[in-house]
């Protein structure tokens, strides 16, 4: 199966209608880079955060992961704009980077419980476009 179709009135291969995937999967990055960004800068910020719990109420210094979120956010908007290139080294780092926005914010569902469940979404659908139909973006 190719990843492009093939015109045969031009003698070029055409890109699909797949390569909007790969746009949605760019600009999730961009967009969950830069919000990663603004709560990792937040957290620096506001470095003690109290949860309360049916049982009783935790004390939590949040701003290292606050720095982490700032970096991983940061590589997440460069590699979201390095994959509308198509470049395979932009996508396959795009891929690592959301599996490892995933797993972050799998650790702060206890903290962001709906922001980080919409986040990992986001980030499995943007590895599912960029693995099934990356290459489609590709100069043809």
């Amino acid at each position: 199966m190719s990843e492009t179709s093939y015109d045969q009135s031009t003698g070029y291969r055409q890109r699909t209608g797949w390569t909007g995937w790969i746009t949605f999967a760019g600009v999730m990055m961009i967009i969950g880079g830069t919000v990663n960004l603004i709560y990792g800068i937040i957290a620096a910020v506001n470095d003690e955060w109290v949860v309360w719990t049916n049982r009783a109420d935790v004390y939590l210094d949040i701003s290292e992961w606050g720095w982490a979120h700032i970096i991983l956010g940061g590589i997440v908007l460069l590699s979201g704009i390095g994959v509308f290139s198509g470049n395979i080294l932009a996508r396959t780092v795009a891929v690592i980077l959301a599996s490892i926005s995933l797993i972050a914010n799998f650790f702060f569902i206890p903290v962001y419980p709906l922001w980080a469940l919409t986040v990992i979404t986001i980030d499995a659908l943007v590895i599912w476009a960029l693995t099934a139909h990356g290459g489609e973006m590709r100069e043809v």
